[in-house]
């Protein structure tokens, strides 16, 4: 069933319209019908053809209401009265149809038996022509006649023909419209569900929180059902902790499939061109929230909401001056936009919106951001224009590139700045490259001369040159290690020698020395011969006869042994016995 609204200045004709249309009571309230206008949101439903309107008040004071209504639809019923013509709530609601790009539709001139149509006909079509509702369908009626209510259903069932098809696999976003107790089962919300699939048992995610609620009845034309596929008028009986809290605006998703956000940029305009003030009431759906607007130039702004919203990339919305009335269209543009802190930040950011034609799409997107997640892409509405670079994240390929030039040349500067320890660790690369995950660094290394060895990153050359004092300090160490290579040189003897930690670790890196742990150094074949030596004794062997042999003491040759049992050369037996790790030949053909 497809679901669509009415608009139209107030005291036209469109609930006694909808009356004759459905058989049914659109106006809810018994104030409405005591006063002869629609106050709130009404909803009735026709079998032929097969329709679901949402009535929408006409009154100036309740254009929130009729905001709430006609947001979510896709398709509208204009009417305009045969005896008063083209009014002022006429223009407002056509200003607000046409921000909204709904662009099907049909014109029914009301009070046919009252007066001649064919000049409020004229009017009204002339006064659509500007707009997406040109050359719309044109009927005239009298409700209480009948007369061309025939020719009114046969064009509500053309134009229904004609409206897109909903996806029933996508994800669910339902704004609620309204919300009520039921004795006994607890809160109930309405909305017209656009898209994806609700079943009883379902959970469904609060907008702008973490609480999910239960999905536990639903109903549609009054009918309980199991499931309800779009588009469709639907009813929820919701359960959970947040349900008493709901209220008209909020929206009920599909967990995992939306991004909330409250600062996003818009395209936006209106008829004369004016920028909207910096205080607006921004809608969307049947939301209605309070939201500051800073221009960026051209026809952007950044809009920045008092509370979250699941908003997607090319949703059509407004921004309405309350004092003044007046609206602006705002399609949004991006919803994770990038902090502008910098100067010269907004007009940069204008640049970069102003060379996307239309809507983003995917891989207009990956150039706004550079990089980004592909699930927060999917979340965004749009498709991911390449498979990830590493993990989740998709890159812009220019940006790429850039990436890794900067990257190559943060390494070659500090190697230059630093030439004792010319590796950058991959975290202090990512910090330099403000990158958010460090799985992007790693990745950058394919296509530039650049290594990562052990945790860090290194030019052409990853062995430090030492600077003199700090080489003649090693030389002497090693000097002292040419006669008693397992004799390692002591603490104090290290701290005479100005060998204090960070020293030797740059002169391990230098492939200079071999530290075995703090404080002990070797040489660099230390461990080769090491395993010769003790490849001579019976295996398994004692410490002490590993001590004995390597002619060093315990103070170096447990720290040794343990170092050989990492590497994997030698294998702990007991808390007394080592042997050497048996190396198998390769075999081959």
């Amino acid at each position: 069933m497809r679901v669509i609204a009415t608009a139209g200045h107030v005291d036209h004709g469109k609930s006694t319209l909808l009356r004759a249309l459905t058989g049914m009571e659109p106006d809810r309230w018994e104030e409405e019908r005591r006063r002869g206008l629609t106050i709130d949101l009404g909803f009735v439903w026709t079998t032929a053809p097969d329709l679901a309107f949402v009535d929408v008040p006409g009154h100036e004071r309740f254009l929130t209401n009729m905001l709430a209504g006609v947001g979510p639809v896709p398709a509208v019923m204009f009417v305009v009265a045969a005896d008063a013509g083209w009014q002022a709530q006429s223009r407002e609601h056509l200003e607000v149809l046409d921000a909204l790009g709904i662009r099907h539709g049909v014109l029914v001139v009301t009070r046919a038996d009252l007066a001649d149509p064919s000049a409020a006909l004229g009017q009204a079509a002339q006064k659509l022509s500007g707009t997406g509702l040109a050359g719309v369908p044109a009927v005239a009626v009298s409700a209480t006649t009948g007369a061309g209510l025939p020719e009114l259903r046969d064009e509500l069932a053309r134009m229904a023909a004609l409206l897109p098809g909903s996806d029933p696999d996508s994800g669910v976003r339902l704004w609620i419209d309204r919300v009520f107790t039921i004795t006994g089962r607890g809160t109930v919300v309405t909305g017209t569900l656009g898209a994806g699939t609700v079943r009883v048992g379902d959970r469904l995610r609060m907008a702008g929180s973490d609480e999910e609620l239960h999905v536990r009845g639903l109903h549609t034309l009054e009918h309980p059902v199991e499931q309800v596929d779009p588009p469709a008028r639907i009813a929820i009986n919701v359960r959970g902790r947040a349900a008493d809290g709901l209220r008209r605006g909020d929206a009920l998703l599909t967990p995992g499939r939306w991004l909330d956000t409250e600062i996003f940029d818009v395209r936006s305009s209106s008829a004369d061109r004016t920028p909207p003030p910096r205080q607006v009431t921004f809608h969307t759906g049947a939301a209605a929230i309070p939201a500051t607007v800073r221009p960026l130039g051209a026809d952007f702004c950044r809009i920045t909401l008092r509370r979250p919203l699941p908003l997607r990339v090319g949703d059509r919305t407004l921004l309405r001056d309350p004092g003044s009335r007046r609206i602006w269209d705002a399609t949004v543009m991006d919803v994770r936009p990038p902090r502008l802190q910098r100067r010269g930040a907004a007009a940069h950011r204008t640049a970069q919106l102003g060379q996307v034609t239309g809507t983003p799409d995917g891989a207009a997107l990956v150039r706004l951001h550079g990089l980004i997640r592909r699930a927060d892409l999917i979340a965004m509405g749009v498709k991911p224009p390449a498979e990830p670079v590493t993990s989740d994240w998709v890159a812009d390929p220019e940006h790429w590139i850039a990436l890794g030039e900067r990257l190559t040349r943060t390494i070659q500067d500090h190697a230059v700045r630093q030439p004792h320890d010319p590796g950058l660790s991959v975290e202090a690369a990512r910090r330099q490259l403000d990158l958010p995950d460090r799985s992007l660094v790693e990745a950058l290394v394919t296509g530039t001369p650049l290594r990562l060895r052990r945790g860090k990153l290194f030019a052409q050359q990853e062995v430090p040159t030492l600077p003199p004092d700090l080489r003649h300090a090693v030389d002497t160490v090693r000097a002292e290690l040419a006669d008693s290579p397992f004799r390692a040189p002591q603490a104090d003897r290290l701290t005479v020698l100005g060998l204090h930690t960070r020293a030797l670790a740059t002169a391990h890196a230098a492939q200079l020395l071999l530290r075995i742990t703090d404080g002990i150094v070797l040489l660099p074949d230390a461990e080769e011969q090491a395993v010769r030596i003790l490849g001579k004794l019976p295996q398994p062997f004692t410490v002490t006869q590993a001590r004995q042999a390597l002619d060093t003491t315990r103070r170096v040759a447990l720290p040794l042994l343990e170092y050989l049992d990492r590497r994997g050369r030698t294998v702990r037996i007991d808390d007394l016995h080592r042997r050497l790790r048996e190396h198998r030949p390769p075999t081959g053909g």
